[in-house]
């Protein structure tokens, strides 16, 4: 998107295509970045939830369904945002810190943490 974004304002400024052209691009960027300006990781007595800046999206699971929780990192390449990795779906705003979980059906998933020992060690407790 940042790619499309600075061809664009060079191809304005060289004067090939209008401002206009640009406003879709600059919306759809202010849009990503305010959803995914943090991720808030909640854990209550029954359930671990996490959810995005403004709410959404939100996903839970019951505590009860998580068999175990470990530190890993994410590497460049699986980038951040909500996307299917080797390692099932990754829930990321920054950083490469990150907590895989795994439930009892066998599905995981990562979630970004600049703490994330702090986080897996909570988990634990609760398991």
């Amino acid at each position: 998107m940042l790619a499309i974004l600075g061809v664009s304002f060079c191809a304005m400024l060289l004067g090939t295509i209008s401002c206009h052209f640009l406003v879709i691009p600059m919306v759809i960027l202010w849009l990503a970045g305010w959803i995914f300006r943090s991720l808030t990781v909640e854990i209550s007595k029954n359930e671990l939830t996490w959810f995005f800046g403004p709410g959404f999206p939100r996903k839970c699971v019951a505590l009860d369904d998580i068999v175990s929780a470990e530190v890993t990192r994410i590497s460049f390449w699986n980038g951040w945002g909500i996307h299917y990795t080797p390692r099932g779906w990754l829930y990321n705003v920054s950083g490469y810190g990150a907590v895989c979980v795994t439930l009892r059906n066998g599905k995981r998933f990562c979630l970004g943490s600049d703490e994330p020992e702090v986080l897996a060690g909570r988990l634990a407790k609760t398991q």
